[in-house]
């Protein structure tokens, strides 16, 4: 049991898994999946059964996890509608604006690598291609989950006397 004030992570099948945190395939198909959750819960939980996809060969956990995938992927795009809470804004917010921490290695917006991204499981789903093609296609999806993952949990306002601003604002 971890004491409250440690630095243990603790790992259950309620909430989604976090990057610290090693799921079970079960633990995957389990976990919750939803509206109600933030922004970096479901980057987290994507990020997970990408991780998950990518390490694994049997075809019906794939055919599973694909399919977990698809369905976050579609959560995050009601989720990446919504308002930010107050959390993450927080977290979202750097005391001083650095011009590296606001590039994204793609031209494409966050909103756009989310489809691309659906897209890709849509047709690891449809498993049409040779073996060798889907494992390819794999590795892409998860250097695009990778991407959206950083570009959206970047940070996008700095703190400033003024009150937050976004750094293209900052003269």
């Amino acid at each position: 049991m971890a004491i409250p004030d440690s630095t243990t992570t603790s790992c259950t099948e309620i909430i989604c898994p976090t990057p610290e945190c090693k799921p079970t395939f079960d633990t995957l198909l389990k976990m919750p999946i939803g509206t109600t959750m933030d922004l970096f819960q479901i980057l987290d939980c994507c990020q997970s059964l990408v991780d998950a996809l990518i390490e694994t060969d049997d075809n019906n956990n794939r055919m599973a996890l694909c399919g977990r995938l698809y369905a976050a992927l579609k959560v995050s795009e009601v989720v990446l509608k919504a308002p930010l809470p107050a959390s993450l804004i927080e977290r979202l917010t750097a005391d001083v604006a650095e011009a590296e921490d606001y590039c994204c290695p793609l031209s494409a917006d966050s909103e756009t690598l989310r489809e691309y991204c659906a897209a890709l499981t849509l047709l690891l789903l449809q498993h049409q291609q040779p073996p060798e093609q889907e494992e390819q296609i794999a590795g892409v999806l998860y250097e695009l989950i990778g991407v959206l993952n950083e570009d959206l949990k970047a940070p996008r306002f700095v703190r400033t006397t003024d009150g937050l601003l976004k750094p293209s604002e900052i003269h």
